[in-house]
This record gives C-alpha cells, sequence and structure tokens, in this order.
C-alpha cells in the first residue's frame, strides 16, 4: 500500500498552541492491522489532517489544577443513579471504581473477574482504593477517569480529546505498517521501550520494565513525532465510538478515493446488542502496563479495545490534541 511521504515536525504551521505539544504532520498511511486481532482490520489508506498532540498522558498534577479551578467531581466520585442501574441493588451503587488486583496463581482468561474488582472509593486521588494515595506520583498519568471527565478536562484546557485515526497516525510516528510505535522489535538493542507487562499475566509480573503499575510519563523514549507512551503505562480514551468493524463509519464514502478525517460509527451503533445495560463504548487505544503478549498484546498502534463511557479503572486515562483550523 502506498502511502504520502509525511511532512516533519519543523514544518508545522505555528509555534505549539500550549506547552508540551508536539506537531503531528498531515498526510495518509496505513491504518490497522490483519496480523493480531480481527477488530484490527484490514490495512487501509486513511488521510488526516495535520494537528498538535500533547507529548504525554495528562498527568495527576494537570488534572489536580483542572479540579481545583473548576470544583469538578468526576464520574468516579459519585454514587452511581438507580435510574441508570434498575437492575442493580441500590445499596450498591456507591462511587467507586475498577481496581485491578493480581491473583497468585494461574486463572482462566475468559474471566476478568478473577483480577478486576469494583472497589467503594478508588477514584483518580485514591488509585487502589480509598487508603491509597497519588502522593510522589503526581508526575503519573491521571487514571480512574471516565469519558466525560476526559471530555471535561479537553475543554476546560482548550483542547479536544483525539479521533482514532488521529491517535493513530500520532502513535506511528511516521513509522508506516510497523508493529510498534518504535519498530518492528519487542525489544531494541536489550531495552524494553514500554511499561508493559513482563511474564504470564495475570498472576506474574516479573516487572523487568522496572514498574509494577503506572510510571512516571516520559520514563521510555519518545516516538519519531516525540510522544511519550503512545504504548503501555495507561490506555487512552479517543472521541470515536466504537465498531468491531472499524471501516463502518466510511461505508458511504465513494470507493475511488481515501477516506480523509475519518470518524467511526453513531453511538447507538457502539451499543454492544449482548450487553444488557445498552451503555455506548469509545475507542481505547495505546493499551497499558497490564498488556502482555498471554493476554491483551495491545500495546501497537493498530490495536483497539471497547470501553464503555460509564467505565473508569486504574489502567485508563487520556491525553489531548488541538486542531489547526
Amino acid at each position: 500500500m502506498t502511502t504520502e511521504p509525511d511532512r516533519r515536525r519543523d514544518d508545522a504551521p505555528t509555534d505549539p498552541p500550549q506547552e508540551e505539544m508536539a506537531w503531528i504532520p498531515g498526510g495518509t498511511y496505513t491504518m490497522g492491522s490483519d496480523k493480531f486481532y480481527p477488530e484490527e482490520g484490514p490495512p487501509r489508506a486513511v488521510t488526516v489532517d495535520g494537528f498538535w498532540m500533547d507529548t504525554h498522558h495528562v498527568t495527576n498534577a494537570e488534572f489536580a489544577e483542572f479540579v481545583d479551578e473548576t470544583g469538578y467531581t468526576t464520574f468516579a466520585e459519585r454514587d452511581p443513579s438507580p435510574d441508570d442501574y434498575p437492575d442493580v441493588d441500590p445499596e450498591k451503587l456507591v462511587a467507586g471504581s475498577a481496581v485491578f488486583t493480581s491473583p497468585n496463581h494461574p486463572v482462566n482468561l475468559q474471566n476478568p473477574n478473577h483480577w478486576w474488582a469494583y472497589v467503594p472509593g478508588a477514584d483518580w486521588r485514591h488509585p487502589l482504593g480509598p487508603d491509597s494515595s497519588i502522593a510522589g506520583k503526581e508526575d503519573h498519568p491521571v487514571v480512574h477517569v471516565a469519558y466525560e471527565d476526559a471530555e471535561a478536562y479537553a475543554e476546560w484546557a482548550g483542547k479536544t480529546l483525539p479521533t482514532e485515526a488521529q491517535w493513530e497516525r500520532a502513535a506511528r510516528g511516521g513509522l508506516d505498517g510497523k508493529r510498534f510505535v518504535w519498530g518492528d522489535e519487542h525489544v531494541v538493542d536489550g531495552q524494553l521501550m514500554a511499561n508493559t507487562w513482563q511474564g504470564q499475566f495475570p498472576y506474574e509480573n516479573q516487572k523487568l520494565d522496572g514498574y509494577e503499575r503506572t510510571s512516571p510519563v516520559g520514563a521510555f523514549p519518545a516516538n519519531d513525532y516525540g510522544l511519550y507512551d503512545m504504548a503501555g503505562n495507561a490506555w487512552q480514551w479517543t472521541r470515536d465510538w466504537y465498531s468491531d468493524d472499524p471501516q463502518a463509519g466510511t461505508a458511504d464514502a465513494p470507493t475511488c478515493c481515501t477516506p480523509t478525517n475519518p470518524r467511526g460509527v453513531t453511538e447507538e451503533q457502539s451499543i454492544d446488542p449482548r450487553d444488557p445495560t445498552q451503555i455506548p463504548r469509545k475507542v481505547l487505544k495505546g493499551g497499558s502496563h497490564l498488556c502482555a503478549p498471554n493476554y491483551c498484546f495491545r500495546y501497537r498502534p493498530a490495536a483497539r479495545y471497547p470501553e464503555p463511557i460509564d467505565t473508569s479503572t486504574n489502567h485508563v486515562s487520556f491525553r489531548c490534541i488541538v486542531e489547526v483550523a
């Protein structure tokens, strides 16, 4: 598949609109993959316009500034409404979030309840539960943010969340068709390139990369566009609704042409018909520190995952972009 050459960062149209943002050149690239999970393919040519992107996840310190200025309360800090969950015992509808806890033995990988638990009192300030803290982790990605929390922060910051196509363009860093954001080799000259899981998930974390959970932003090498942690550390929200068919939103595009700035499906189309709650889902990208080759091998630019918009966990975060008019 032929793609257009990148415009390099020194061709950015202006100075960065805010600090710690990198220019992502517009152009055509190969989105997706046919080598791993079915929802990633087929590989296809996609064009996006150039834009600015945060060089790293939004950190705890940055999110704290937003909360201090606005008084914002995150989704995980609010008691769920019985109207939204009519089949749940009202006494169980308490503020909290999903926290990963590693079992000490092999378990059935088809049942995430072996390692995920809803923990009352878990939120962005208390990532492991009410007795935990982010003290000393001000430069780590903020976690336990639902989609509406990420959207609220982006609006406050004068930014927006990336589309899936924008995010993948940025993650590839101009390395078209490569397996990882740094190339095709899992380990480069003996160096682990991202905060992921080493060992057998979910019970054996060898921590060869030095981290058990999140890591400070910038702890691993940037890609060729100057972006950190576009693989691993924490998943990242995009503003596109999820479909198992990543081309579903371009069905009406002319067959002769490469889709430009594609946006995916509608909110209604994102709902899993098998889900009794019927909660719409957004696309997550990038993988996290919980991704391993034996489970969720998704710390790759083509990888994608459906996340219900009412869900927050201790391995999902976000970063923002600024589009150029």
